[in-house]
Formats: structure tokens, sequence, C-alpha cells
């Protein structure tokens, strides 16, 4: 009597935890943010983010292979020709029912300029704004940076150019706050996570060579629903669980 007790209350807990199939899907916000400066287009990986880029707006926006679903997402660059400028945000209404390609098109007619300047910290401030401005506060944030990290910051120069990226603006602006920044270096990767000051906010880095790699999950027949190594490999490589590490 006291086992089918046990199994009984047990079960009235899971179903108590399970979501109803027709429950809203939790808010979350995804903010991508593109290097359209000289040095990154001159790289040689800039063609490359871009393809990736799409694809990864377009597979977290169908949800693919449990990618995480945004609820709102917007679209930004990192620059301009003089430091502090503020950029425009395009949001998810723009993308919506759009193809990898399409989007890859859109992101080439949004931003065709070439910024002399990379600002991650007025990006970074244009981005808190941004998520006040629509009441986003209470969704877990994640932005994802296509750059190579180099930040363009006067008077500063090696590491002391990395302890200037300015991430406050971002440490309360939501429970949980994840800057990932892909196509680096390895040298500049490190000295984003070794140097660049933060105390709430998670930090991922991925090297261009990794990122590069993800041509060679993608199967050349099959339908995007279909294209299950590329999206659990997107899950495990980028979409990386990272732990909160402080650095002052």
């Amino acid at each position: 009597m006291r086992s089918a007790f046990k199994a009984a209350a047990l079960a009235v807990l899971v179903l108590g935890c399970t979501p109803p199939e027709n429950a809203p899907t939790p808010r979350s916000t995804l903010v991508i943010g593109l290097d359209v400066s000289g040095s990154f287009r001159n790289s040689g990986h800039f063609e490359d983010a871009l393809e990736f880029a799409s694809l990864y707006i377009y597979a977290h926006m169908k949800g693919f292979q449990d990618l995480r679903r945004p609820t709102d997402v917007f679209i930004g660059t990192m620059g301009g020709k003089h430091t502090g400028e503020a950029k425009t945000f395009h949001p998810i209404q723009d993308l919506t029912g759009k193809s990898p390609a399409q989007i890859t098109a859109n992101l080439k007619e949004w931003f065709p300029e070439t910024d002399p300047i990379t600002d991650y910290n007025a990006f970074f401030e244009r981005t808190a704004v941004h998520v006040q401005r629509q009441n986003l506060t209470l969704a877990p944030l994640t932005i994802v940076m296509f750059s190579d990290g180099v930040p363009d910051i006067p008077g500063s120069k090696g590491d002391a150019l990395y302890r200037r990226v300015d991430l406050k603006p971002l440490e309360y602006l939501s429970r949980s706050v994840t800057v990932r920044l892909l196509y680096a270096s390895p040298k500049v990767a490190q000295r984003w996570e070794k140097y660049v000051p933060r105390k709430r906010v998670r930090l991922w880095t991925q090297d261009a060579d990794v990122m590069e790699g993800w041509r060679r999950h993608v199967v050349a027949s099959a339908q995007p629903e279909k294209q299950d190594s590329l999206w659990a490999w997107m899950k495990n490589v980028v979409d990386f669980r990272v732990r909160r590490g402080n650095v002052l």
C-alpha cells in the first residue's frame, strides 16, 4: 500500500511539473550583432559568418533540434564612423517566413556599409536601451556577435584594450545574460575570456577555424528541417551552456 501511495504521489508530481502541450513558448530574447568593419570583411571569414548567421537565426526561429526558440529577435551592427554611434535594430517581424538564403540577402541589404570602427561598448549600451524599451528585462537574453573580436578604443593597446570593453549595461538587464563571440582568432578569444570585466554576464567564444566546420555537417540534399547533424553541431559548439565566471 505504501509503495502504491509513493508511486501515485510521484506521478502527480511529474504531471504537475510538465507544461501542457499548448503552453506558450517561454519568453527569451536573441540579439544578433554583425561586425561590418573593414577588418572583419577582409579577414576571409565575413561571408562564412554571414551565411552561418542566417542559418543560426532561421534554426532558432524554427526551434530545430531543441534549439531555444526566442520570442524576440533583434539584429544590428557593432560600430560606425565614430565612437558611440547608435545603429538601427531590425526586429523578428522583418524575417518571419523567410528562408536562410532570403535572410542572408536581407542582411546584405540592411548592412551594406563598411564601418571604420568596431564599437562593442556602444552596441552593448544600445542593446540595453532597446531591451528596456521593449519591456524584455525579465526574459533570458542571449547576444551573439559575429566578429573578429578586436575593439577600437582610442588610447588602449594590447590586453588593456579588452579591459575597457564595458559589459556593465548588461549586468543586471535580465536574470540570465549570455554573450557569445563567434569568429575571433584564438588569441583574441582568449583575451575576451581573460580580460573583459564581468560579474553576472556569461561569456562564450568560439574560434573562426572551429566555426567554419559547420559546413561539414550540411547535407546538400536534405531540407532544413532534416539537417539534424548541423543543428546538433550548432547546439553543442555554439549554444554551449556557459557557467557564470567573475572577471573584475
